[in-house]
C-alpha cells in the first residue's frame, strides 16, 4: 500500500522509536481487513521495534481496527479503519509517541494532561478527506499516551456507516466522551483540555490579569493577526496576541493554490506555519481567548483595554483588530436546529458522510460550484440553488458542473426553510423568486456556501465605526475611527478577502501602529512633564 518513497521516509521516522510497539489487529474476512493487514505488515517490516499481533477472533471490538500499544504497558491508541489520506500523519505520530518519542507540546500543557483526574474514554469519528479531523485525532491520541486513564479510538465514519447512522453522526470530526456527545468540529488539544479541565479557564484569567501592558495588542490570530504580530515584534516592542482560535478561518480551508510562491498548500499546514513563525519572536500568544469589549484610551498616549470573555482585561498602547470572518448562514427556520445534523458548511469534511444520499448546495459562486462538483462524485444527487438569476462561478467551473449527470441547477431561487424529523434534515423549501411558486425538496444534507460575515458583533455599539455590512472601516494606513486602534484582514472594509491580502494588511497595520507609538508621548510621561 505504501510506495517506495513513502516507505523510505517512514523508516527514517521509525528510527525514533525507543520502546517496542505492538500493532494489535482485529480483522475479519472483508477487503478492508486484508488491506489493513497488508498496511500493518508493511509498517512492521520497516522497524525491528514493531510487531504485528492479531486479536482473538471472538474479541468484542470493531473490525477492521488495530491498537498501537507500548509493549508491556497500558499506553495505547486505537484506529478503527485504515488511517490513510489526511489521517496518515496521525498514524505516524501515534507510532512515534506510543514508541516513546517525546512530544513537542509545551511542558505546562503536558503536566496539565497528566494531572487530569478521572476516566476518559474518547471516540472520534473522522473522514479520510477531512482536513479538520487530524488535529482532533492527534490531540486525543497524545492525551491517551500521556495519561493512562485516557483512552481514544479514531473511527473512519465512511467505513462504519451503520455505527454512524445509529449515533446520527452528521458531521466530522464528532467526538464522544464516555459514550455521550462531547464536541464537533476542529479542536486543539488546549481546547479539549479547557472542556474537561473545569478550572482551566479561571486559571488562565488570573494569569492574564497579571500581565503588564503591551505596546501592540493584536486581537485575532489569522493571517492578518499573525503578520501584524511578527511585524510588531520585529520592532522590538512588547507584543501580544489574543486569539479565540489561532489560525482562524484558514484552519477550515482545504486547498490553497493562490498563495504567491507556494504552488499548493492546505489551510492547517499554513496555519501551523503561521503560528510557528509568530513563536519565533518574543510574542505573548494568548490562545482560546474571546474578546467581548474594546475600551479606547481615555487620554492621548493612554492605554486601551480589551475585555475578555473570561473576565480578564488586557491593556495596550495600541490595538490591532484582526478578528476575521466566518461562513455566512442562510438565516432561515430550521438552519440552527439542524446544524451538524444535515446542515453543513464544509463539503470536504462532511461530504463522505452523505455517500449515496441526496444533498443541496446553497450558493452559486466559486465555493458553491466547487462544492457541488466535489459532492457529485460521492452522493446520489446534488441540487445547487443560487439566489441570483445566474451562477457567479468561473466559467470553467460552470462548464464542469453542467457536465455532471447527477446535478440539478436552480437559479433565482430563495431558500426559505430547512425541515427535519427532529433528529436530522429531511428536506428543504425554496421559492422561485420570479413567480413566487414554492417547492420542497426531499434530501438528507444541505451544504451552505454563501460567503462570509465579519466577526465584529462584539464591536457593535462601540467606539469603532463599522460599515452597514458590519466591517471595520479603515483608511489606507489601516487606521480606524479611534486613535491608536488599527484593523486588518477580512473583518475590515478592504476589498477582496484573500489570505495574501490579509497578510499584507496585517503588516501594514503593525507598521502604522509603530509609527503611532513613536509619534505619541505616553500619558504617564506627558503627565510628569
Amino acid at each position: 500500500m505504501l510506495d517506495s518513497t513513502l516507505k523510505t521516509q517512514l523508516k527514517a521516522y521509525l528510527q525514533n522509536i525507543t520502546q517496542p510497539v505492538d500493532l494489535v489487529a482485529a480483522l475479519d474476512d472483508g477487503e478492508k481487513s486484508r488491506e489493513l493487514d497488508d498496511l500493518l505488515r508493511e509498517i512492521a517490516a520497516l522497524s525491528d521495534s514493531i510487531a504485528v499481533i492479531h486479536a482473538d477472533a471472538d474479541a468484542d471490538v470493531r473490525r477492521p481496527s488495530f491498537a498501537i500499544t507500548r509493549r508491556g504497558t497500558d499506553v495505547s491508541v486505537t484506529f478503527a479503519g485504515l488511517p490513510m489520506g489526511h489521517e496518515f500523519n496521525s498514524l505516524v505520530l501515534a507510532l512515534l509517541q506510543v514508541g516513546g518519542h517525546p512530544s513537542k507540546l509545551a511542558q505546562d500543557v503536558i503536566e496539565q494532561v497528566k494531572a487530569l483526574d478521572g476516566d476518559f474514554n474518547f471516540e472520534t469519528y473522522f473522514s479520510l478527506s477531512c482536513q479538520n479531523c487530524p488535529d482532533v485525532v492527534q490531540a486525543l491520541n497524545l492525551m491517551s499516551v500521556l495519561n493512562p486513564r485516557i483512552r481514544h479510538t479514531a473511527i473512519d465514519g465512511g467505513l462504519f456507516q451503520d455505527e454512524v447512522e445509529r449515533r446520527k453522526v452528521m458531521a466530522v470530526p464528532s467526538v464522544y466522551l464516555n459514550g455521550e456527545p462531547f464536541a464537533q468540529g476542529r479542536m486543539s488539544l488546549e481546547q479539549i483540555l479547557a472542556k474537561v479541565d473545569t478550572g482551566a479557564e479561571a486559571r488562565a484569567a488570573e494569569e492574564i490579569k497579571r500581565k503588564d501592558p503591551f505596546d501592540v495588542l493584536v486581537v485575532g490570530g489569522g493571517p492578518a493577526g499573525a503578520s501584524a504580530a511578527i511585524y510588531a515584534a520585529r520592532k522590538g516592542i512588547r507584543t501580544g496576541v489574543a486569539a479565540e482560535r489561532f489560525g482562524g478561518q484558514v484552519l477550515d480551508t482545504m486547498a490553497i493554490e493562490n498563495f504567491i510562491s507556494v504552488s499548493h498548500t492546505e489551510g492547517p499546514k499554513l496555519a501551523a506555519a503561521l503560528e510557528q513563525h509568530v513563536k519565533d519572536y518574543d510574542v505573548d500568544v494568548m490562545n482560546l481567548q474571546r474578546a467581548e469589549k474594546l475600551v479606547p484610551a481615555k487620554v492621548p498616549g493612554g492605554l486601551a483595554e480589551v475585555h475578555l470573555a473570561n473576565g480578564a482585561v488586557l491593556r495596550s498602547r495600541t490595538v490591532i483588530l484582526s478578528t476575521g470572518a466566518r461562513w455566512r448562514q442562510m438565516g432561515v427556520p430550521g438552519e440552527d436546529e439542524y446544524r451538524n445534523r444535515g446542515v453543513a458548511y464544509c463539503p470536504h469534511c462532511d461530504g463522505p458522510l452523505f455517500k449515496g444520499k441526496r444533498v443541496a448546495v446553497i450558493g452559486g459562486g466559486n465555493s458553491g460550484v466547487e462544492a457541488a462538483i466535489d459532492l457529485a462524485g460521492i452522493v446520489a444527487h446534488v441540487t445547487l440553488i443560487e439566489f441570483d438569476t445566474q451562477l457567479r462561478a468561473d466559467a470553467v467551473l460552470q462548464t464542469k458542473l453542467r457536465s455532471l449527470p447527477n446535478v440539478t441547477i436552480i437559479t433565482n431561487g430563495k431558500t426559505t426553510e430547512v425541515s427535519g424529523d427532529g433528529q436530522k434534515v429531511t428536506g428543504l423549501t425554496y421559492e422561485e423568486r420570479e413567480t413566487g411558486e414554492v417547492h420542497t425538496l426531499a434530501l438528507e444534507g444541505i451544504f451552505v456556501q454563501i460567503g462570509l460575515v465579519p466577526n465584529t458583533e462584539w464591536l457593535k455599539d462601540g467606539p469603532v465605526r463599522l460599515s452597514p455590512r458590519g466591517e471595520i472601516e479603515v483608511d489606507a494606513r489601516g487606521e480606524t475611527s479611534v486613535p491608536g486602534v488599527f484593523a486588518a484582514g477580512d473583518a475590515t472594509t478592504v476589498p477582496y478577502k484573500q489570505i495574501v491580502i490579509a497578510m499584507g494588511e496585517g503588516s501594514k497595520a503593525a507598521l502604522s501602529a509603530f509609527d503611532h507609538l513613536i509619534r505619541t508621548v505616553p500619558a504617564d510621561e506627558a503627565a510628569a512633564a
